[in-house]
């Protein structure tokens, strides 16, 4: 039995790994929030996409294998295979988006957060697994079966509370506090899968393929900062419900040639809301004064 390390660097990757799941949660809480406000499929598959990229790319699959790097075998080096951990990200973001179409579409109830939190708790648990089986040492994995069935059941509860957040909290510091809550599910839920692994070394050593933990550290960074940055500027592109009562007004007192509005009277697509970005900046276009907006 292979003596094992899950905190090699201290505390910092577990910080690190903490401090990426509230941030994923939050963002994603936020999307979230946006779907069920959504006024067209088109913003509901958007907001929904960014979301699942949020939960399950961020605040879960980078959380793990930030988590990863503090972990250590003595006596055997440690590679990961590259398309079982591409895979695994595939999986957590597959299943979060799921998840949320469940809780997101239709009326909201007990059974549908149930199902969803069902569905992306087993997900979560998959992605988690299927990311230590693309680890290469050398020596052969061994679980505790009750640890991981109670690391399912950590991560389908944690699952049904984060979807249930997602379509309920709406407030700022609601939304900080309830990310917070989730980084402890989600880092409980890892922490408890890895409590259950043991490594039995091989007895006559050989050679360990696949891509080491620096080869990946640059990829998952980059892949970590340009999604978050895409994920701001998603939210602070999007108009806000005053910008919306400002285009509204405006379409309400041009012609239809210049506001977006066909013969029939039906208003030109705007998936993701961009035209209100467009109409608000048009030269010579007039905010009306607060006692002029329609009430809202």
């Amino acid at each position: 039995m292979a003596d094992i390390n899950h905190f090699e660097y201290g505390w910092i990757t577990p910080a690190l790994s903490y401090a990426l799941s509230v941030l994923g949660s939050i963002l994603g809480l936020i999307c979230a929030g946006r779907i069920r406000t959504a006024t067209s499929t088109g913003q509901k598959v958007w907001w929904g996409t960014l979301a699942a990229w949020a939960l399950g790319g961020t605040a879960i699959w980078t959380m793990h294998f930030m988590a990863m790097l503090g972990f250590a075998v003595t006596g055997s080096r440690i590679r990961y295979d590259v398309p079982i951990t591409v895979a695994s990200a595939l999986i957590a973001v597959l299943a979060v988006g799921i998840g949320l179409t469940i809780v997101g579409t239709g009326r909201l109830s007990a059974v549908r957060i149930g199902a969803g939190g069902l569905f992306t708790g087993a997900g979560v648990a998959a992605m988690h697994y299927s990311g230590m089986a693309a680890m290469r040492l050398d020596g052969r994995l061994l679980y505790d079966n009750f640890r991981v069935g109670l690391s399912v059941l950590i991560a389908v509860v944690a699952a049904t509370v984060a979807l249930w957040l997602a379509v309920t909290v709406r407030r700022g510091s609601a939304i900080f506090a309830s990310a917070l809550v989730m980084g402890v599910a989600v880092n409980g839920m890892h922490f408890t899968g890895m409590s259950a692994l043991s490594v039995h070394l091989h007895e006559q050593r050989g050679e360990v393929t696949g891509a080491g933990v620096g080869t990946l550290l640059i990829p998952i960074v980059l892949l970590v900062i340009f999604g978050v940055v895409g994920l701001v500027y998603a939210l602070l592109a999007a108009p806000t419900d005053e910008d919306r009562a400002a285009v509204a007004y405006l379409d309400a007192r041009q012609t239809p040639a210049s506001s977006g509005v066909g013969p029939a009277g039906a208003t030109t697509p705007d998936p993701v809301g961009l035209r209100a970005r467009s109409t608000l900046a048009r030269p010579g276009a007039q905010f009306p004064s607060r006692r002029d907006r329609p009430p809202g």
